[in-house]
């Protein structure tokens, strides 16, 4: 078998080589670089919206961070959800594809070998040709190894591969965040139904004690104390708290069918759900590491820096289409009429050698497939940024929240006690025949307003918490890239 490469195809190659990297600087990437420059977490000034909050060395939230509100019933309603649900199997299968498309791209960069076997047979009429050609059968038969591989002498493969690879992670990221997101949307439709309970326990209480100033009521007409105007005040009472019965109770079916549907269930699951217990949210706190590590526990951040780095990679495949590319390709294998001689050294086929590919004048074509991967880095880093921004921002709402409505349920508790006060005394001189049922229905609403208006904050600052926990991560543990975003793109 004869050399598939000469030393004479070896010097034409070299020069064929050169003289593109000579003409390859026709198409030349001047002026075409990215506009957009990534934040520095650290330059986000934070000190002194979080300097007040700052009173403890709290850490990261766990992982299952929703068990410290204390209810063994939304761990297990989190766990289940978490075993399956729509829109998770959608983050998987997303994460797969991406996968997918990571190991096409290492795949491209490695050799290809692919055999072959043909029998082919061509009977020439005698009409066309004279015998013996004419009306005679012959047959060939052949097999063959292909190889072919196309040499990153650039990196422009490797950069495609490695883009692939941050989407992946990008898309690894992302599986994460739903999960994230779906426990989060669970707790906060879970605390929704525990506010539910809550104004139906608001309502109950206004009925009874409406139906308590009904019976004292009757007991003054009775003793001709009273009209009947004055009873149905009372009836009109007693039927509003029960209008604000039925609604709560509305609200409590409407939060099982959301908890229901986040979970990827029929509505039947939701009629499952007990009424929560007495949940707790611990005081508000944050790691006095912020802005800085919160780049590596918000999974949305995490994703973009991927999405950036992915970017970066792509412009350095398209650097690299600026410049000859070299296949080598080679074709072995036996050729033969007959089965008898197809293994002998007379039935050897090869074929082979170097291919250059040199882009002469392609320059239109090359500058703007880099400005467009210019603009898709660009587009990445400004998601980034926004994202940065929007995650501080989320966690400095959640935090002045859940102060602020601690300090609002507080003083609320105390305008509450102060509207108990009134209401006794109003029944107490009711009773004694020293103030009227106008009287003691004034007292009434201001009692009712307190109880309603605590429930609502309650409600408030346990969302509050689940933002918090959410807006810190989540406890996800995730893996970021390794180089800075500001050196990720390199010069031309």
């Amino acid at each position: 078998m004869r050399n598939l490469i000469t030393p004479h195809g070896l010097r034409l190659a070299a020069s064929s080589l050169a003289l593109g990297l000579l003409l390859a600087g026709c198409a030349s990437t001047h002026g075409l670089e990215p506009k957009v420059r990534a934040l520095d977490g650290d330059t986000l000034s934070s000190n002194r919206s979080l300097a007040e909050h700052k009173l403890s060395a709290a850490d990261f939230p766990r992982q299952d961070w929703w068990t410290a509100f204390g209810d063994a019933q939304l761990d297990a309603l989190i766990d289940e959800a978490l075993q399956g649900n729509p829109s998770l199997d959608a983050a998987d299968a997303r994460l797969r594809k991406a996968q997918a498309q990571a190991g096409l791209a290492d795949a491209a960069r490695k050799p290809t070998v692919t055999a072959s076997g043909q029998y082919s047979g061509v009977q020439l009429p005698a009409t066309l040709l004279p015998p013996p050609e004419g009306g005679s059968y012959m047959g060939s038969t052949v097999l063959m190894l292909n190889f072919k591989y196309d040499l990153d002498l650039w990196g422009g493969k490797r950069a495609q591969w490695e883009a692939a690879v941050g989407q992946a992670q990008a898309a690894e990221v992302d599986a994460q965040a739903a999960r994230l997101t779906l426990s989060s949307n669970i707790a906060r439709a879970y605390v929704n139904l525990a506010q539910a309970y809550a104004a139906l326990d608001v309502a109950n209480d206004e009925h009874d004690r409406a139906t308590h100033l009904r019976g004292l009521g009757e007991q003054r007409v009775k003793a001709g104390l009273d009209n009947q105007l004055q009873l149905r005040q009372a009836e009109s009472t007693i039927a509003s708290a029960e209008q604000q019965a039925q609604a709560a109770q509305q609200q409590i079916d409407a939060a099982r069918t959301a908890i229901a549907a986040l979970m990827g269930q029929g509505p039947d699951r939701g009629l499952d759900i007990a009424r929560p217990q007495v949940l707790q949210a611990g005081p508000p706190g944050i790691p006095d590491v912020l802005p800085s590590e919160l780049l590596g526990h918000r999974p949305d951040v995490v994703a973009a820096r991927w999405r950036v780095e992915a970017a970066s990679r792509g412009i350095d495949a398209s650097k690299a289409s600026f410049k000859p590319s070299v296949n080598l390709s080679a074709i072995v294998g036996l050729a033969s009429g007959g089965l008898s001689d197809l293994f002998s050294s007379d039935a050897l086929l090869g074929l082979g050698g170097p291919a250059i590919s040199l882009p002469i004048f392609d320059s239109e074509r090359l500058r703007g497939q880099l400005d467009a991967s210019d603009a898709d880095y660009d587009l990445a880093v400004a998601n980034y940024n926004q994202i940065l921004v929007g995650a501080l921002h989320e966690v400095t709402d959640a935090l002045q929240a859940a102060r602020s409505l601690e300090q609002q349920i507080d003083a609320s508790k105390r305008a509450r006690a102060a509207a108990q006060s009134a209401w006794d005394l109003a029944q107490s001189r009711y009773r004694a025949g020293l103030g009227t049922q106008l009287d003691v229905l004034s007292a009434q609403r201001p009692l009712l307003q307190s109880d309603q208006q605590i429930a609502m904050l309650q409600a408030q600052r346990l969302n509050a918490a689940v933002d918090l926990d959410r807006a810190l991560g989540g406890g996800l543990v995730l893996q970021q890239p390794n180089t800075p975003i500001a050196n990720t793109v390199v010069s031309p």
